[in-house]
């Protein structure tokens, strides 16, 4: 067996058992536990506390650990920012996430420089860089394309859960307990952060402190927007009902627009599968025949 062959071996296995060994653990219990204080750490200290969870996160990782003393610190941070915004998923965490952005490049890099080895080409150094950058990129856009789904998610929400309130203020309920019965009955990502908002303030964070702590959590722009309406509100004292029926027009409109939009690129994404897929298969079907008639007479 060549060298080269088991070195590639060895460095796979390696990856393989760094991997494992950065994974979740699998104990409900403790899952549970940090679920919990997650869900009831202060709104105004969150910067400060996500990053000593996400520290905690990592000691229970060897791999999480050394990620986080190599890889830049703005790196770091973006990685926890975009985990904020997906929602911190169930079975992920900053130091696991970090681990496979250390891990990954450095065994696709190490496999790459092996295959090269043997197979040298200009265009497999491209693919060999090109393969090291998605890899230490990875987990970001992992993490993107969940926040992208979860704030679309919150975005088509709204507008029912802004009426929804606004039926409860004006039938007599405040605002802080409209919101928490809001959150109670939607079980959506929308409902959660809403829950965590109303334990936030249970804790003895102000209404604008919990507020701007949800909109940093999720990052969405039509709930930023109702963020700043209700600290302007609550600022200025202006009625609530008033502002939060405003936001729900406001939100319902917008959610027609998009739908509107998707509708309107209808036409344009149908055209490459009419013309790559459909149209050579209705031309071979129409034409084939009368195709093959000819052929056989000319021959």
């Amino acid at each position: 067996m060549p060298p080269y062959l088991l070195v590639g071996i060895g460095a796979v296995a390696l990856a393989l058992a760094l991997l494992v060994w950065s994974l979740p653990e699998r104990d409900p219990a403790r899952r549970r536990a940090v679920t919990n204080l997650q869900l009831g750490m202060p709104a105004a200290a969150e910067p400060a506390t996500s990053t000593q969870l996400a520290a905690e996160e990592a000691s229970s990782s060897a791999v999480g650990a050394a990620a986080r003393r190599v890889l830049p610190a703005g790196s770091v941070r973006r990685v926890e920012r975009l985990y904020a915004h997906a929602g911190s998923p169930a079975g992920w965490s900053v130091g696991r996430l970090l681990g496979v952005k250390l891990v990954l490049p450095l065994v696709l890099g190490v496999l790459g420089l092996l295959y090269l080895s043997a197979v040298s080409s200009p265009l497999g150094a491209l693919i060999v860089v090109a393969l090291v950058v998605v890899g230490f990129f990875l987990p970001e856009l992992l993490l993107h394309s969940r926040s992208q789904e979860r704030n679309q998610q919150i975005a088509l929400e709204l507008a029912d859960l802004l009426d929804q309130i606004t039926i409860s203020v004006e039938a007599g309920l405040g605002f802080d307990a409209a919101v928490a019965r809001a959150g109670r009955n939607r079980q959506s990502p929308l409902g959660e952060e809403l829950r965590r908002t109303h334990q936030d303030m249970q804790l003895g964070q102000s209404r604008r402190q919990a507020y701007e702590a949800l909109a940093r959590r999720t990052g969405a722009p039509e709930l930023e927007k109702f963020v700043r309406s209700v600290i302007q509100a609550d600022a200025y004292g202006v009625a609530i009902a008033d502002v939060l029926r405003g936001q729900a027009n406001e939100a319902r409109l917008k959610r027609r627009q998009r739908a509107e939009e998707k509708a309107m690129q209808i036409p344009t994404k149908v055209v490459f599968p009419l013309v790559l897929l459909i149209l050579p298969v209705m031309f071979i079907v129409l034409l084939g025949p009368a195709v093959i008639d000819v052929l056989g007479k000319l021959g």
